[in-house]
Formats: structure tokens, C-alpha cells, sequence
């Protein structure tokens, strides 16, 4: 009898030897949600484990990632105040200017990546600036400030831009006013297939982003479409982006691995606050077993074609790698 595949699987020894997909550490980015204020470590009911930090408290969980193992992090913004074009992202002074800074200062070898967008710095709570016409975010006009957020976050010393509005033209715009700012070697990593999807619930209670009205179908993809989702991230690629990224990911396991397939770059995604969320759901109600689900999930990314990981398991992760 013909026994090939079971000979590679009996011995525990050989089967690592011929795992095909590996999960590092160092594949793993981790959120921090930087609030104003002193001495803020807010949970969020909807995300077990996800805190809004004030900065001094995110300088120490930034040594608690170090020791854990991971090297790199991804900043989000939710400023004292917020206005109609998000003039705190547009502020050298800004939450996020202030927070690349100070834990560049504290913690010079970890890097940082920032989330580039306006969700989180204006009052509507939409990408950019309004087109009150049509009741969506003006393309043009948020690139412009987009622009500038990026060269106010690469003067404070910022590792990475992550630009996540999903306008059209942003990387090819953003490359051209660092290149002239003189930041020619600071990469971007684009959210290039970002889908208009219903996983992000959670993330608008910790980030305080929520529309205040209609929804954002207008400018990030329907999840109905594959080719389009391929194309924009094609797009991103010939306009100079210098990584992929797929958000979110569980449900788009196919998208991943299209676009891994399509492109040589590095390719990020997304494991989105919903998909966290239902997993501590079922790790609480005591339906699954919370460890082994959550890195099969990560595997999985990986299996599809992933380079990177944004994820907020990558603490509870990183423990067991």
C-alpha cells in the first residue's frame, strides 16, 4: 500500500522538518491607540486585551513588546480635539508627531510605522476632507493633506507611512512630496485592497472614528469584487508603493493570495479588529481552544502568501513562538 504521505507525518521531527509555512516574530506588527493625556490605559470592552494609551504608558507597553520579542509597531491617533480636516494630523505637535518622538526617543531600535489617514482627526469621522456635493471624501483635496501629514510624521522621525485612505493617486502623490521633502528612503506600505467591510466595528470604539454619517463604500472597495481589489493593488505597486497590504484578512484569504501571486513586493495584511474579536468571544464563551485557533489563524495569513502581520494576538502570539 502506498503510504508516502504517512511516513512524513509520524515522526515529530520530520514533519517540522518538512513544515512548508513558518511564524516568526518578527512577522508581526502590533496597534498601539495613542490618546492625549497622562497616565491612560483604557480597555475596550469590544477588544479584550486592546487598550487606548496615553503616550508615557505607551513608551512602557513598547518595552513590554520588546521583551516579548516584537520589533515593530503601527500608530493610530485620537486626538483632544477634532475638526472638519483633522488639523491635529496636519500639527507638528499633533498626538502622533508627538508619540513617533517620544518612543523614538525611549526606544530607538523599534520601528515605527504610522497609520496615515483622517478618520481619527476629524469630527465627521470620514477619510479626508468632505465633498459635501456628493457626500464622500473630495480625492484631490485630501491628497494634499495627506502629503503634508506624511512629511509632519517623517520630520519626526517615523520608520514607515501606512497611507489607508484609498484614494486614487495617494502613493504616487505621497512618494513625490517626501521625495521632495528629502525623504526619498522613507518606504510606504500601502493599505492597496482595503474593502468597505463590516470587521471593523470594534476598531471604531477604540479609535473613536466612527462616520458621523452614511458609511465609507465610497471610496474603500466592495467586498464583492476580486479583479478590482487585485487591480488596486497592482496600481499601488506601479505608483512606487514599497509594500501590499490586504485588509482585512480572514475573510479575503483568496485576495491575499491573488496578489501574492501577481506581485514581487512584500505583502502586508490586516487581521482586523472583528476577527479579533469574535476569537476572544469564543476563547470566553469556551468553544474553542483560544491558543491553538489563533495561530492557525496567523498560519494561515501566512500559508495565503503574507509577509506581515498587523495584528492585535501579536502579544498573546509572540508568547508562544
Amino acid at each position: 500500500m502506498f503510504k508516502r504521505f504517512r511516513r512524513l507525518r509520524i515522526n515529530p521531527n520530520l514533519r517540522d522538518l518538512v513544515q512548508e509555512t513558518h511564524l516568526h516574530k518578527t512577522d508581526l506588527i502590533y496597534p498601539l491607540f495613542i490618546k492625549s493625556g497622562q497616565g491612560i490605559r483604557n480597555e475596550i470592552a469590544s477588544m479584550p486585551g486592546v487598550f487606548q494609551l496615553s503616550i508615557d504608558e505607551a513608551i512602557k507597553e513598547c518595552e513590554s513588546l520588546k521583551t516579548l520579542g516584537i520589533t515593530a509597531i503601527i500608530l493610530f491617533g485620537i486626538p483632544e480635539v477634532k475638526d472638519s480636516i483633522g488639523s491635529d494630523a496636519l500639527c507638528e505637535h499633533g498626538i502622533i508627531a508627538t508619540a513617533i518622538k517620544a518612543i523614538k526617543s525611549a526606544h530607538p531600535d523599534l520601528f515605527i510605522i504610522t497609520d496615515l489617514c483622517f478618520c481619527e482627526y476629524t469630527d465627521h469621522g470620514h477619510c479626508g476632507i468632505l465633498d459635501h456635493k456628493h457626500q464622500t471624501v473630495n480625492n484631490d483635496a485630501t491628497l494634499d493633506i495627506l502629503n503634508n501629514q506624511a512629511c509632519i510624521h517623517a520630520q519626526a522621525g517615523v520608520d514607515m507611512i501606512a497611507p489607508s485612505g484609498m484614494m486614487d493617486g495617494m502613493i504616487i502623490s505621497l512618494r513625490d512630496a517626501l521625495d521632495k521633502a528629502g525623504f526619498e528612503n522613507l518606504p510606504i506600505m500601502s493599505y492597496s485592497s482595503k474593502f468597505a467591510s463590516a470587521y471593523y466595528g470594534p476598531f471604531r470604539d477604540v479609535a473613536e472614528s466612527a462616520p458621523s454619517f452614511g458609511d465609507r463604500r465610497s471610496y474603500q472597495m466592495n467586498p464583492a469584487n476580486r479583479r478590482e481589489a487585485i487591480l488596486e493593488s497592482i496600481e499601488d505597486e506601479k505608483e512606487g508603493a514599497d509594500i501590499l497590504m490586504i485588509k482585512p484578512a480572514l475573510a479575503y484569504m483568496d485576495i491575499i493570495r491573488e496578489v501574492r501571486d501577481a506581485t514581487r513586493l512584500p505583502l502586508a495584511v490586516y487581521n482586523v479588529s472583528g476577527e479579533y474579536a469574535m476569537l476572544k468571544a469564543a476563547q470566553k464563551a469556551g468553544i474553542i481552544d483560544y491558543e491553538r485557533v489563533m495561530m492557525e489563524t496567523l498560519l494561515g495569513f501566512k500559508r495565503a502568501g503574507a509577509d506581515l502581520i498587523i495584528t492585535y494576538h501579536a502579544k498573546e502570539a509572540a508568547a508562544l513562538l
